[in-house]
């Protein structure tokens, strides 16, 4: 008698815990679960992605700091040298197709055609 009552017990564990999984993995299965788990992966991958980016960022920081050092260009420049030219957006009116006349601050003028270079 307690043999077939042990038996008995053992079969309806044994088909309740079947039943839980199998009812468990059908639930993983459903689109709605499938779309939440997508969009958990969606995230997850846009975290790593935004971690890689700042990580490339710092490192490209990094370097230009490591290569501004070596080349000198955080140095302060010398003060005897003359400044830098700059370019005055003054011209004096005359423009010919797509020839613009341009002046520089020592009144030296340079016609420059945007589509020469190209």
């Amino acid at each position: 008698m307690f043999r077939r009552t042990f038996w008995f017990t053992a079969g309806a564990a044994a088909g309740v815990w079947a039943t839980t999984k199998v009812n468990r993995k059908l639930k993983k299965l459903t689109p709605e679960s499938l779309a939440a788990q997508a969009a958990n992966k969606a995230i997850d991958a846009g975290h790593r992605l935004k971690e890689f980016a700042l990580d490339v960022r710092d490192g490209m920081a990094q370097r230009e700091a490591e290569l501004g050092e070596v080349l000198g260009l955080n140095e302060r420049p010398d003060p005897e040298l003359p400044a830098q030219r700059r370019i005055a957006a003054i011209g004096d009116g005359k423009q010919l197709g797509n020839n613009k006349q341009i002046k520089y601050i020592e009144n030296t003028t340079y016609t420059y055609n945007r589509n020469e270079d190209h």
